[in-house]
């Protein structure tokens, strides 16, 4: 069974691009391959800045001879229709054979496709994977009508078995396949032959290229640990920046190099930010201090002098780059300290969106509504309104002009620079977040009413001027709103209801819908911790669900009691006696709510549930107002039992009306108590 090497050599690849485009190159060829008949029995991909590779072993050599049988018309049917059909066979009248059929005779066509050989099928799934590359952006260049990200040099294209190694047979836009490639741009540019993927990759590191970008990162990683940690420093952990680095270079060299001390007295954000957005380096941070004093930048390429040169030239740059921030930071520090009275100023000459006014109208919503929730959250409703009044005013400072990211951030450091309490000044910078799952959840009471009064003033103005998410569409981050703030009540056990409080923020929101809305989030958000949509569904059926502290502790309870045997159990009992006294009720056009006597009870089944239920109703109706769910649900679990037995030994409908009438009471007692906690009839199963 040979194997396949597929290399496809370009100009630079841009790094936030190749990881997608490995995944694409895998899918596309070896779908083609599987389509067209071959199997393999692994395959992976590789990416460097200038080459995707693809590597496939144990593919078949051949594809295998198939068989079809394809029914036609009628014997007797029109001459056109007989003619299409030969055409969409390709066979011949005299090839087609007549059979009967239930309504007479039929031609039937028996198809035979031979195997065809693994090179032909190679090929032609590759020039199809590469003429409808899905890359974000591409470019044509030349004469030709090839599109691809970069200009494409050369296609390397192997297969390889015991007996030796050919290139495939493929020329797309004058580009012939072959067993050459190249190694690194600078280092190894010269041309050489490969015989499958082992010696591909041995070749590549020998030429200066490590192939692996995981490889790459790790290489980058441990270089920098080491040169951080012969200094006394640490490499300040992102991941996004090392894939995005590991993307840029074929064969990394890490350098380091100190930061001037007139610098260090930046806020250690600014210094990360302006290395890694401007010139991608890694920040150090020296552990004794907490400052940021030094960072790393990765070179592709190794130099006589050891890259004393390219360092040199990195630090210019970067003395440059932090120059213009110390100049913003200055500037920006003068304004805080004279109270930031232009910069609010500035905001109501700043549009929020055009039916929601400006930036200080929005201020001017967020500081009320942040007085409103403070009770809620335990915060002081002064320092609550005085934080949301100047938490956005950094979005008018030099800094977070230059670096949009560091808003909130900024706003912190300008807060106490004007003298702010420090919890006013850390909900500047907390009244963002969470702004994604992994991001954390602001606990200080401050931080926590501001932050909801952000979300709901753009949840509530946006729901009112009817721009609500549509499909996938999400263009103002409705959703992630949302998620926010079940995030923020959950986490911090915010005791509210959340119908009220959206009626307070923004005028003119359809509460009831919006509502809606943040229990379709919560769905999402507790699937993910295990609990099924229709569990959620049978609590939001009761009271109280736009608490959602206490809807999401009625959810786990009943969550964890269906997964026990008597929960699983007890969910069919609930949902017999719902079904049986539904049928009832609509047959004889009453309600069967209230009247059961255990004086009527004819079995000592009827007389054990009457009991089990006296015992029980008390337990679980005391659990529920005390909102101790897991005693409730353990409460209706206890049922289980007599339930069963109920079911197994006594006849609803017997012709005895009273006795039935009495039974169907007690049926209603059953799904009265299950309704104390739940509407069990959402509950599949």
């Amino acid at each position: 069974m040979p194997d396949l090497l597929i290399e496809l050599f370009s100009e630079e690849i841009p790094a936030r691009m190749q990881a997608r485009a490995r995944e694409d190159l895998k899918k596309l060829v070896t779908d083609g391959l599987v389509e067209a008949g071959l199997t393999y029995q692994s395959a992976g991909a590789f990416s460097t800045p200038r080459r995707l590779a693809l590597a496939v072993e144990g593919l078949t050599a051949h594809s295998p001879t198939t068989r079809e049988e394809r029914k036609g018309p009628r014997t007797d049917a029109p001459a056109a229709a007989l003619e299409g059909f030969l055409r969409s066979t390709g066979l011949t009248r005299e090839q087609l054979e007549a059979r009967d059929d239930k309504k007479g005779q039929v031609w039937f066509a028996s198809i035979t496709k031979p195997g065809r050989p693994a090179a032909e099928i190679v090929a032609e799934v590759l020039e199809t994977a590469i003429r409808t590359f899905p890359w974000p952006k591409s470019m044509r260049w030349g004469a030709g009508s090839l599109r691809w990200v970069r200009p494409l040099h050369s296609i390397l294209c192997l297969l390889s078995d015991e007996t030796g190694a050919n290139a495939v047979p493929l020329e797309i836009e004058g580009i012939r396949a072959g067993a050459t490639t190249r190694g690194h741009r600078f280092m190894a540019p010269d041309a050489f032959t490969v015989s499958g993927f082992e010696d591909y990759a041995a070749k590549l590191r020998r030429a200066r290229v490590m192939l692996d970008p995981a490889e790459r990162e790790a290489a980058i990683r441990q270089e920098a640990a080491n040169l951080a940690f012969a200094r006394g420093w640490e490499i300040v952990p992102d991941e996004g920046l090392l894939s995005e680095v590991a993307g840029l270079v074929e064969w990394p060299v890490a350098l380091m190099g100190a930061i001037e001390d007139r610098f260090l007295t930046l806020p250690p954000e600014v210094l990360q930010t302006s290395m890694k957005e401007h010139q991608k380096f890694f920040s150090a941070r020296n552990p004794k201090t907490g400052r940021i004093e030094g960072f790393v930048t990765v070179a592709n390429i190794e130099t006589p002098d050891h890259g004393e040169t390219i360092l040199k030239g990195n630090q210019r740059v970067l003395a440059a780059r932090l120059s213009d921030a110390a100049f913003f930071w200055e500037n920006d520090l003068r304004e805080a300290r004279a109270g930031m009275a232009d910069w609010a100023e500035g905001l109501a000459h700043v549009t929020f969106q055009s039916k929601l006014g400006s930036q200080a109208d929005r201020i001017a919503r967020i500081a009320a509504l942040a007085r409103e929730i403070a009770p809620l959250v335990g915060a002081d409703a002064g320092r609550a309104e005085e934080a949301a009044r100047i938490a956005k005013l950094d979005l008018r400072s030099a800094m977070v002009g230059e670096f949009p990211e560091l808003q909130g951030t900024m706003g912190r450091y300008y807060a106490l620079e004007a003298g702010k309490d420090a919890a006013v000044a850390d909900a500047a910078r907390d009244h963002y977040s969470p702004l994604g799952p992994s991001d954390a959840v602001p606990t200080a009471p401050v931080s926590v009413a501001v932050a909801l009064a952000d979300k709901l003033d753009t949840l509530t103005g946006f729901w009112a001027i009817d721009e609500k998410p549509t499909g996938s569409k999400d263009p103002f981050a409705l959703r992630r709103a949302a998620l926010g703030v079940i995030r923020l009540v959950l986490g911090n056990g915010v005791r509210a209801s959340l119908a009220r409080t959206i009626g307070k923020a923004y005028p003119g929101a359809d509460a009831a819908d919006l509502l809606a809305f943040f229990h379709d989030r919560l769905k999402v958000f507790l699937k993910e911790q295990g609990i099924r949509h229709d569990i959620i569904d049978a609590v939001l059926a009761m009271p109280g669900n736009d608490d959602l502290v206490l809807l999401v502790n009625r959810a786990t309870a009943l969550n964890d009691v269906l997964k026990t045997g008597d929960g699983t159990n007890l969910l069919q009992g609930l949902k017999r006696a719902g079904n049986i006294l539904t049928q009832a009720e609509e047959k004889d056009g009453v309600e069967y709510s209230f009247g059961a006597d255990p004086k009527f009870a004819e079995t000592d089944a009827e007389r054990a549930l009457f009991a089990a239920l006296d015992q029980a109703e008390p337990a679980i109706r005391e659990a529920v107002r005390l909102e101790d769910f897991p005693a409730a649900t353990q409460g209706i679990a206890s049922l289980r039992a007599p339930i069963d037995a109920f079911f197994e030994t006594v006849q609803i409908n017997t012709d005895n009306q009273i006795t039935r009438r009495n039974r169907l009471n007690l049926l209603s007692r059953i799904r009265e108590a299950g309704r104390l906690i739940a509407d069990f009839g959402r509950i599949e199963g």
